[in-house]
C-alpha cells in the first residue's frame, strides 16, 4: 500500500531546508580530528570496551555513559493524570510517557506496519472470524510469575465491563464478538470473544470478517490479571502496587509533579530499550513548553496542538531550533466541527450548509495554522488508505452569500432568532483555540449568530460528549487514527458511536467495506462512497489535516529517526510506548554534555 504525505510546495522546500540544516549539524557534532603529537603521528586512544545497559543491550558508539542514558518528557499538567495504563483509562494519561509495563500482542515500526510484539505469530482460520496469536513464552512480570493468555483476557473483560466504564471501549464495538453487548450490560463479559486457549494461546473471535484486526490490536497491552483483581485498575499508579512486564518498571510516581521509570532489569521481551531512565515532569500549560526545551528542562517537545503560532515564529527564526524541528504526518489527525443534529437549528441541513460556506480554511492555515496544518475538505488525510481529499475541495467552499441564502431559507434571516451557541473544545492547546475563536467570529460577521467559545477541562468534556443524550450541541474536536486503516476514521460516525449525525446508507457502506477480503480498489471505492455521504450531509465541517512538528533535541538518535518509506525522519506515532519500537530505537548520544548533566 503506497502511503504519501501531501505537502504543498513551500513545505517541500521546508524539508529541503531541514535536510540541509540537519546535515550541517551532523556535521558540526562529527568528532575532531585527533592532536598530532611531537612526532606529527596522531596520537589514538586506548579503546574502551563496549557500554552495557541493564538488559545486556550495547550502545552505540557515540552512546553517552549511563548515567546520562535519560529522556526527560513531559506531560500536560492541564489534564486529568491519573494512570499509566491504556485500558484503564486513555484520556487520563496526560500525554505523559505510559504503556511501557506489558507489551502488545502486535508492536508497529515507523511506517506503521504490525509486527510481532508479545505475540510471535498469528493466523486466521477458514471461516474469517476466529484470530488466534500465539504469545512469547518467554514473557515474565518482575514479580516472577509468567505472563500468560489470562492477563490479556481479564484486561479485555475489564475493558468491557461496564462497572468500568472504560472511556475508551467504543474501540472494539462491532469488532469483538458480544462486545458491544457487554459494554451495555446485556451480557456478562464472560462471553466476550475473546478467551485463552492455554497459557500461551489467546483467540480473538470477531462478528463479522475484521481483516484489520491485527493492525487494531496494537492496543492490547496487558494488565496482571492478580493485581488487578487484588488492588483494581490502578495498581499501576502506586510504585508499591505496580507490577511489569515491559521493558520499564515504575519506581516513583509523585502526583502532580513528575514520574520515573527505570530499564525493568527482568524484562523478557524483544522490545529492548537503550535508555536507561526516563524521566516524566509536569510542564503546566502549552506555553511553558518551548521556554522548558530552550532551557534544556526538557528534551522533547510534542507539536501537536501545543506551539502556538508565536513559538513557530521562533523556531523559524532560530536556525538551531528550525533543524530541531521534525515535521511528519502524526496520527493523521483532523480537525473537524460538529453538531448535535438531533434538535434545532442544526436539524436543517441547511444551517448545517450555511456553516461550512462560512469556514476560511486558507486564511486559518495561512494564519493561524502555518506549519501545523493543511486545508481539509473531508476527514480522510492526505496520504491516508482511500483518501480522497481533492475531490471534496469543492463541496462547500467560502461562500458567505450562499451561507447567508441557506440560513435564510431555514428561517433565520440574517441570523434572527438564531440561538445563542456555545463552542465547546476538549482542553485544546492554543492553534486549536485560535481556531475556533476565528470560526466564531467569522460566523457572528457573516451570519449574524453569537458565539461563545469554552475551553473545557478534558475529563468533563468527555463526560458530555459520551452521555446520552449528548450534552454538546457544537465543538471543535480532532480524531487521529487507532490503526492504518479507513474503517476505523470512518467508524468513528458511524451511528450510536462518538456523535449523533446517523446516516444508514453511510453505516452500510463503512461496515460492508470494514469486512471486505475481495479487491482492494473495491474496498477503496466503497470507503469513498461513504465519506462523500459524510461531507455532503454536514456530518462535520473539516476544518484542517494536522501535519505536526516536533522538537527533539539533537543528542537523541537512534534508527527509529532515520528516514521511514516516505523519507521523513521524525518521533512517529505512536511514540515511545510498548505500541512502537521507536521505545528500542532511540539512545542519548554524549553531546549532550553540551546542554545538560545527568537528570535527578
Amino acid at each position: 500500500m503506497n502511503r504519501r504525505l501531501v505537502f504543498s510546495h513551500s513545505r517541500q522546500s521546508v524539508y529541503l531546508a531541514l535536510a540541509l540544516l540537519i546535515a550541517l549539524v551532523v556535521q558540526a557534532c562529527a568528532p575532531a580530528p585527533a592532536a598530532p603529537t611531537d612526532s606529527g603521528a596522531p596520537q589514538v586512544a586506548a579503546p574502551a570496551g563496549p557500554v552495557v545497559n541493564a538488559l545486556g543491550k550495547e550502545l552505540p558508539a557515540d552512546a553517552a555513559p549511563l548515567d546520562q542514558q535519560v529522556l526527560v518528557y513531559p506531560y500536560s499538567g492541564w489534564r486529568t493524570f491519573t494512570t499509566i495504563d491504556f485500558f484503564q483509562a486513555v484520556y487520563e494519561r496526560a500525554d505523559a510517557l505510559s504503556d511501557l509495563l506489558s507489551d502488545s500482542l502486535v508492536r508497529l515500526d515507523k511506517n506503521f506496519k504490525p509486527n510481532p510484539g508479545a505475540a510471535t505469530e498469528w493466523s486466521l482460520d477458514e471461516s474469517g472470524l476466529v484470530w488466534t496469536f500465539k504469545l512469547d513464552p518467554n514473557l515474565m512480570w518482575n514479580d516472577g510469575t509468567p505472563v500468560t493468555a489470562d492477563d490479556y483476557v481479564a484486561t479485555f473483560r475489564y475493558g468491557a465491563d461496564p462497572t468500568h466504564a472504560w472511556d475508551f471501549s467504543w474501540y472494539y464495538q462491532g469488532v469483538i464478538k458480544n462486545w458491544t453487548q457487554a459494554v451495555n450490560g446485556a451480557v456478562p463479559v464472560e462471553e466476550i470473544g475473546v478467551r485463552a486457549v492455554d497459557a500461551h494461546t489467546l483467540e480473538f473471535t470477531t462478528e463479522s470478517p475484521a481483516p484489520f484486526l491485527p493492525a487494531m490490536l496494537v492496543y492490547s497491552n496487558a494488565m496482571q490479571k492478580r493485581a488487578l483483581e487484588e488492588h483494581g485498575g490502578l495498581y499501576n499508579s502506586d510504585p508499591a502496587t505496580s507490577v511489569s512486564a515491559g521493558p520499564y518498571k515504575l519506581v516513583e510516581w509523585t502526583k502532580d509533579q513528575r514520574l520515573v521509570y527505570e530499564i525493568n532489569p527482568d524484562y523478557k521481551g524483544t522490545n529492548i530499550p537503550y535508555i536507561q531512565r526516563l524521566v516524566v515532569v509536569n510542564i503546566g500549560q502549552p506555553s511553558q513548553l518551548l521556554p522548558a526545551y530552550e532551557a534544556n528542562e526538557i528534551d522533547f517537545v510534542w507539536g501537536s496542538g501545543t506551539l502556538s503560532p508565536a513559538d513557530l515564529e521562533i523556531i523559524e527564526a532560530d536556525p538551531d531550533l528550525n533543524a530541531q524541528y521534525h515535521p511528519h504526518y502524526g496520527d493523521f489527525r483532523t480537525y473537524y466541527f460538529f453538531f448535535d443534529d438531533t434538535k434545532p437549528p442544526f436539524d436543517d441541513l441547511r444551517v448545517r450548509q450555511a456553516f461550512a460556506h462560512v469556514l476560511d480554511r486558507d486564511a486559518i492555515v495561512a494564519n493561524i495554522l502555518k506549519r501545523q496544518g493543511i486545508p481539509a475538505y473531508s476527514f480522510l488525510a492526505p496520504g491516508f488508505p482511500a483518501s480522497n481529499s481533492a475531490a471534496f475541495a469543492d463541496t462547500y467552499p467560502l461562500d458567505i452569500e450562499k451561507a447567508r441564502q441557506l440560513l435564510a431559507d431555514a428561517g433565520y434571516p440574517n441570523g434572527e432568532g438564531f440561538p445563542r451557541l456555545t463552542l465547546k473544545l476538549r482542553a485544546e492547546g492554543p492553534a486549536p483555540t485560535a481556531v475556533a475563536q476565528a470560526y466564531a467570529s467569522a460566523l457572528k460577521d457573516a451570519l449574524g449568530i453569537d458565539v461563545e467559545v469554552t475551553n473545557m477541562d478534558f475529563r468533563s468534556y468527555m463526560e458530555e460528549l459520551n452521555a446520552k443524550p449528548t450534552g454538546i450541541q457544537f465543538s471543535l474536536i480532532s480524531y487521529g487514527m487507532d490503526y492504518l486503516d479507513p474503517s476505523n476514521m470512518l467508524g468513528v460516525f458511524v451511528s450510536g458511536g462518538r456523535h449523533t449525525w446517523a446516516n444508514a446508507d453511510y453505516d452500510a457502506l463503512v461496515r460492508e467495506a470494514g469486512g471486505f477480503t475481495g479487491d482492494p480498489a473495491e474496498r477503496t471505492k466503497m470507503f469513498q462512497d461513504a465519506e462523500r455521504i459524510l461531507v455532503e450531509d454536514v456530518g462535520g465541517v473539516f476544518v484542517y489535516h494536522q501535519t505536526p512538528g516536533d522538537l527533539i533535541k539533537p543528542y537523541i538518535k537512534g534508527p527509529a529517526l532515520e528516514p521511514d518509506d516516505n523519507g521523513v525522519s521524525a518521533w512517529h506515532w505512536p511514540g515511545f510506548s510498548s505500541f512502537s519500537d521507536l521505545l528500542s530505537g532511540v539512545y542519548i548520544t554524549n553531546e549532550v554534555s553540551n546542554y545538560r548533566q545527568a537528570p535527578d
